[in-house]
């Protein structure tokens, strides 16, 4: 029942990771990219923790804990500069 939860999940998370890559690409603005890239970082994040799952390592789920500090981090500076103009006062 797992292996078959986990390669659905698999199935639906990389769909939502190629639909998030794809309004990267097109979004039609600015703040629709970041927001795109957002959701990238938290789609890399599920799919490293179904990884973890399947692979029963918990080396996998610190490098979610990295990535998810790291795309905060990104978000903020780039929402700070598309509203600001620059990112460090």
């Amino acid at each position: 029942m797992l292996t078959a939860a986990l390669a659905l999940a698999f199935a639906l998370v990389a769909a939502a990771f190629a639909l998030s890559f794809f309004r990267l690409l097109k979004g039609p603005s600015a703040a629709d990219r970041i927001l795109a890239l957002d959701t990238l970082y938290i789609n890399a994040i599920a799919l490293l923790v179904l990884l973890g799952i399947e692979l029963a390592s918990p080396l996998y789920f610190e490098a979610a804990l990295l990535i998810a500090l790291m795309g905060f981090v990104g978000t903020v500076a780039l929402s700070k500069y598309l509203l600001r103009g620059d990112i460090i006062e």
